[in-house]
């Protein structure tokens, strides 16, 4: 049984933070001059302010969630049309509120309104003592009306676009249903629906969408392009074989090979400096705090909070799933942060506040 608040998770939380500074500090350096100091502090404030926000959600009864979670979702689909319409726009995408000298990202926070939605809906039907995987009339209630929830913020993120988000707020809910129990039918059929109208929604991505994902197929159509960047990863990565080219080492990061190296290419530098050992051990640290998220949920008997913990840890483990295999050329680019490393303070207080959310369900296990 676990007892008060989640040590582990405090632990594994404390030490990729600090293994995020090391590497983003050798990120902002270029020919061994800090040329982006910028970056590198802003990133410690929103650090600290996740860090407190993660200490206030952890001594905030989770409970209190399922009151104000309706209040949550409708500030962030007002957020969401307010990019649209006044948002800063940053290398062909519009994603960001500018308030003062801050930057909000409201898809980032999107995706933990969505988990917590999600949450209370499913609990709702557990609570009225159905068996989801076994009555064939809830398909209704616990897929499709469950649904329609998650397109519309979706289709706001489109917008922006952001097809990264878009997909992890896809991927968050098919999760989600298949802890709950829904019948596997109800997700592949949802999933066979959409490859079939993948081909008209290919006429909706933006230019710069389509050439990253035909560059996913022959990554050498456009080198000094679209395909640039995923080029200079795999090198980067590649040249670090075992034990890497040690910190501060790496060429392609220090000679400015790797425009994005802060940001969703923050692995790069890892791999390229710390080798196959680094990212081993960066893989494995996801691996634990995933784990002991499910192992919360399991231990947990209140499904919305059971649901909770399945929903950010399929958030959790897909998002850095993702991020890794689109570096390593697995994966087409479509622009997700690594949780915890990449540059970007929405990202980091979004995952930071779900992490205080565990560990306040942690203690009341």
């Amino acid at each position: 049984m676990i007892k008060k608040v989640d040590k582990l998770i405090i632990t594994i939380t404390f030490l990729m933070i600090v293994f995020s500074f090391i590497t983003l500090y050798s990120s902002c350096h270029q020919n061994n001059l800090f040329v982006r100091k910028d970056i590198f502090f802003r990133q410690i404030f929103w650090s600290v302010i996740g860090v407190l926000l993660m200490f206030i959600f952890s001594r905030l009864d989770y409970r209190k969630l399922w009151d104000f979670v309706w209040p949550f979702y409708i500030f962030i689909l007002f957020t969401l049309l307010l990019v649209l319409f006044l948002g800063a726009s940053r290398m062909g995408a519009q994603r960001w509120l500018d308030i003062g000298i801050l930057n909000f990202q409201p898809s980032e926070f999107a995706k933990l309104s969505i988990i917590i939605l999600l949450s209370r809906k499913f609990a709702k039907v557990s609570v009225n003592k159905f068996n989801i995987s076994r009555t064939n009339i809830l398909w209704l209630e616990t897929f499709v009306f469950p649904l329609k929830f998650v397109l519309i913020p979706l289709i706001l993120v489109m917008l922006q676009p952001d097809l990264g988000t878009a997909l992890m707020l896809i991927f968050i809910f098919l999760m989600m249903s298949y802890f709950v129990g829904v019948k596997n039918k109800y997700i592949f059929s949802f999933l066979g629906i959409s490859i079939l109208f993948f081909p008209l929604f290919w006429h909706f991505l933006r230019p710069y969408q389509k050439n990253r994902l035909l560059v996913f197929l022959n990554p050498n159509r456009d080198p000094l392009g679209a395909g640039y960047t995923i080029i200079q990863s795999k090198i980067a990565i590649g040249s670090g074989r075992i034990f890497g080219k040690g910190w501060l080492g790496g060429t392609q990061n220090q000679l400015n090979f790797l425009t994005e190296r802060h940001t969703d290419f923050i692995f790069s530098t890892i791999g390229e400096e710390w080798g196959l050992v680094g990212g081993l051990f960066l893989i494995f640290l996801f691996f634990v705090l995933s784990y002991r998220i499910v192992k919360i949920s399991r231990l947990v008997s209140d499904p919305f909070a059971k649901n909770i913990c399945g929903g950010i840890a399929s958030w959790l483990t897909i998002q850095a799933f993702i991020n890794l295999a689109m570096t390593m050329g697995i994966m087409p680019v479509v622009g997700l942060p690594l949780p915890l490393f990449s540059y970007g303070g929405s990202s980091l207080v979004a995952f930071l506040i779900s992490f205080g959310i565990i560990l306040n369900i942690s203690k009341n296990i």
